[in-house]
């Protein structure tokens, strides 16, 4: 394996190239630096079904609450995220629509890479367990390198953070992701050299992109009340990571769940009114689309992507 220094150097180089896809180094070292590639779903056959607590909550209310799944409007709001993606250089890459994957529209999950390349996940939700056909057929088809699949218990990609080159955050809900499933994970990545922190995180979170998702090097927003005090002195004291906290009411919402594009740009959605104002005050461009079709059916816009290539921080 080559080390950090020289796998940023390789991306660099193969980012400068320019010279297509089946030249480009796919891979990623941080969850931050600028964004490059982005692999996205087509959201064709979406609609909302029971997929976890955050979703079900929403649509036990959907009466009350006035909810109405709009399938026109969910497209218009993916285009416009995808729309805000390309207009920040970000490249988008799309597993294909499958009218039996009703939610493979959320590509988080299904899988996640790492540097030695993309792990194709096992999901546990009934109606996404077969998610990994669509994903590992995109890989294959684009010459991207699948690294592992995940065999033991469950293991979704919401619960894979690089909290810094060399250091890696797994969590747990049991209801998604399984403890098995992680430990597997953390021992692959542990047998590569890194420092590997495996936490459990109760349930209505349901991924760790929900608690914990990193801005910039050495910054994150982070919802304290998700995690026990042992895991946040290991992410603030043991590896100093700063925090932009996200209150409870607003990480249930999926407040937290958003992208950095780099360079201080985050890809957030409209209704996370406190967490977008914090970042615009603390210095980041934000741009924030109308996203609740999705959100209300159990996942924003982190949970609709994954990265394939960012440069090196």
């Amino acid at each position: 394996m080559p080390a950090d220094g020289q796998l940023n150097e390789t991306l660099t180089k193969e980012q400068g190239a320019n010279s297509g896809d089946a030249q480009l180094q796919w891979g990623i070292t941080a969850q931050t630096g600028v964004l490059t590639d982005v692999l996205l779903g087509k959201p064709d056959y979406f609609e909302w079904t029971k997929l976890n607590a955050i979703s079900d909550v929403a649509q036990e209310n959907q009466e009350r609450m006035g909810y109405v799944f709009d399938k026109q409007k969910a497209m218009r709001q993916h285009r416009q995220m995808v729309d805000i993606y390309e207009a920040n250089g970000v490249r988008c890459h799309f597993v294909e629509a499958d009218e039996g994957l009703k939610a493979s529209v959320f590509t988080r999950d299904s899988s996640f890479m790492t540097p030695w390349g993309a792990v194709v996940a096992s999901i546990q939700t009934p109606p996404r367990r077969r998610d990994y056909a669509v994903v590992s057929e995109f890989y294959r088809n684009a010459g991207v390198p699948i690294w592992k699949w995940v065999t033991a218990g469950h293991f979704e990609g919401g619960d894979f953070v690089i909290l810094k080159p060399g250091v890696a955050l797994l969590g747990y809900s049991g209801s998604r992701s399984t403890k098995e499933g992680a430990e597997q994970v953390a021992g692959w990545i542990r047998d590569k050299g890194w420092e590997v922190f495996v936490v459990p995180i109760p349930h209505q979170f349901v991924h760790m992109d929900a608690v914990v998702v990193m801005l910039e090097k050495g910054l994150a927003l982070i919802c304290e009340d998700a995690l026990p005090a042992y895991a946040l002195d290991f992410i603030k004291s043991k590896h100093g990571i700063k925090s932009i906290r996200v209150e409870y009411a607003d990480c249930v919402q999926l407040g937290g769940n958003l992208v950095s594009l780099g360079n201080k740009r985050v890809l957030s959605m409209a209704h996370n009114l406190n967490v977008n104002a914090r970042l615009k005050d603390e210095g980041f461009e934000v741009f924030a689309v109308d996203y609740d079709m999705f959100a209300l059916g159990g996942g924003g816009v982190h949970c609709s992507c994954h990265e394939l290539r960012r440069l090196p921080e």
